[in-house]
């Protein structure tokens, strides 16, 4: 009985935040500092970029965000158990070839048991989207760097692994969410994919793996606009 109730917690868990040992710290580590924010959480989903966003989910990437953000994040993650990760990447304007500065990029994903832990060290580890989450904020050639772990899958469900996304750019109102990233290597990706058509929202969101050593490495590019719902710049 333990085990089931065990179980089923964590799949509670999972679904809750979805619908919606390395000491080297690489560089441009995150600070700690918060910014007071002056953004509206209450929206017209008709018209909002990106459409509907669940309740609570989209306004959370403002929870603990810092004051100064860098083009290069680390996660919580990558001081855990887990598989090394290092993703990066370039935001491009809506005609995909014009570096995008100055977007702010919002990650969060499970832990290395697939759940969105909590930590206690602070209220914003603390919400449904679990403590391995960060910002970066492109500059100039429209760059990003992360370094987490590699995310594992919901225990028990047949979803692959992901990274989810949230995306504010300077001149655009409001945030919107993109196509979750996902591993080309994940076995439960083909079925999935299957019958779950990705929308390519933001551009595809399924990248290559690539292994040096005991690191993992992908590049996840952005489209920004690309097939998001009332987007306000031509496409």
């Amino acid at each position: 009985m333990n085990k089931i109730m065990t179980f089923l917690a964590f799949t509670f868990l999972a679904l809750t935040a979805c619908n919606s040992s390395n000491n080297d710290t690489p560089a441009g580590s995150m600070q700690s500092k918060n910014q007071e924010n002056n953004y509206t959480t209450t929206y017209d989903s008709t018209k909002r970029v990106g459409g509907d966003c669940e309740a609570g989910y989209c306004d959370l990437m403002y929870k603990g965000m810092p004051a100064e953000i860098n083009a290069v994040d680390t996660s919580a993650g990558w001081y855990e158990n887990g598989q090394k990760l290092v993703v990066t990447g370039t935001a491009f304007q809506v005609d995909g070839k014009t570096p995008a500065p100055h977007v702010i990029i919002y990650y969060h994903h499970t832990d290395n048991d697939g759940l969105y832990s909590p930590q206690k060290d602070n209220p914003e580890s603390q919400t449904r989207h679990g403590h391995i989450r960060g910002w970066v904020k492109t500059g100039r050639d429209g760059k990003y760097t992360i370094y987490t772990i590699r995310p594992a899958p919901y225990p028990g469900l047949n979803q692959p692994a992901h990274i989810h996304w949230l995306i504010k750019e300077p001149d655009v109102n409001n945030e919107y969410w993109t196509d979750d990233l996902m591993f080309k290597d994940d076995k439960l990706l083909l079925s999935f994919t299957k019958e779950n058509k990705p929308k390519n929202l933001g551009g595809s969101g399924i990248v290559q793996v690539l292994s040096k050593g005991n690191m993992q490495f992908v590049t996840h590019n952005f489209i920004l606009g690309l097939n998001i719902t009332n987007y306000p710049k031509p496409q």
